[in-house]
């Protein structure tokens, strides 16, 4: 099973939107991506996905699973869309913290063990995940607690979107030190499968600070904001707002497609995964996923 959380410490820098279009891309090729986004923000995965109605609602949650007062199963919880299943944030999410520190409290009371960083890796394999699906993505929040901690946990390794910028090298230059006291923190360890920098015009500075990075770069993004606007404002991953809401085709968001592709390929290999049906990146007209 291929597993990695979207990181970065700097804001901004379309991490939830890689998150989603690689889950997108890994559908297309034929595989069964889960995404498990963590962030309390209403602007998030699930709202990018359009299955967020739920989320100050009273209803069954991962929040729930992860402090053990479940309302239901946890297939339940899941929405489709594009191909790929989410399991939708909630509000709860917002004081997650809390909750399992009291869940905590409670089970060391009792003479249990529950170890607050390591229950949606519990509610995970409780589930079946790693038997049910091929690649499994978790996409935190930026600042670290609990919601980090607890993907990483389940992860173990990273995906990293890079801001060419001042601004992203000092975030790529602190990734090392937060590597490596998340290690010692939840005493596992944890890879960075890749980096991928966002936002690229090929500036004379930004070439200093890609080749500064010593992680691996499958492919180098430019600058996108109008195509990533648009995914938010319609719900959806880029591979469907490019086949369905733009009025022409623009070759570069066409090879921006095809970056993804290759990325979620790259990715793939990096565990031995082979995707059944992968497509010629970019291909519009490839493994078409309703929304």
């Amino acid at each position: 099973m291929l597993a990695y959380s979207t990181y970065s410490e700097a804001g901004g820098v379309g991490k939830t939107t890689t998150a989603a279009n690689l889950a997108v891309a890994h559908a297309r090729a034929g595989l069964k991506p889960l995404v498990v986004p963590l962030d309390p923000q209403d602007g998030d995965l699930s709202r990018l996905f359009g299955v967020d109605e739920d989320r100050t609602e009273p209803v069954d949650n991962l929040v729930r699973h992860m402090i053990r007062r479940p309302k239901g199963d946890f297939g339940d919880l899941v929405r489709t869309v594009e191909g790929v299943d989410v399991v939708p944030e909630h509000n709860m999410l917002s004081d997650v913290g809390e909750y399992l520190q009291r869940e905590k409290d409670q089970a060391e009371a009792m003479g249990e063990a529950f170890g607050v960083h390591a229950q949606l890796l519990r509610v995970l394999r409780e589930a079946g995940v790693p038997d049910e699906y091929d690649v499994l993505i978790c996409d935190p929040p930026a600042t670290e607690g609990p919601h980090l901690y607890n993907a990483i946990h389940a992860t173990r390794s990273l995906v990293i979107p890079v801001e060419p910028s001042a601004k992203g090298r000092a975030a790529v230059e602190g990734l090392e030190a937060l590597v490596a006291g998340l290690e010692e923190q939840l005493e596992v360890d944890v890879g960075v499968l890749a980096a991928v920098p966002i936002g690229f015009k090929n500036t004379r500075d930004q070439q200093t600070i890609l080749g500064e990075i010593e992680y691996d770069i499958p492919e180098v993004i430019g600058e996108r904001a109008s195509l990533m606007e648009g995914c938010w404002m319609q719900q959806c991953s880029a591979f469907r707002y490019v086949r369905e809401f733009r009025d022409r085709t623009r070759d570069y968001e066409v090879e921006t497609l095809a970056q993804f592709d290759r990325i979620a390929r790259h990715l793939e290999a990096a565990v031995g995964i082979e995707a059944p049906n992968p497509p010629e990146p970019g291909d519009l007209d490839h493994g078409v996923l309703s929304a």
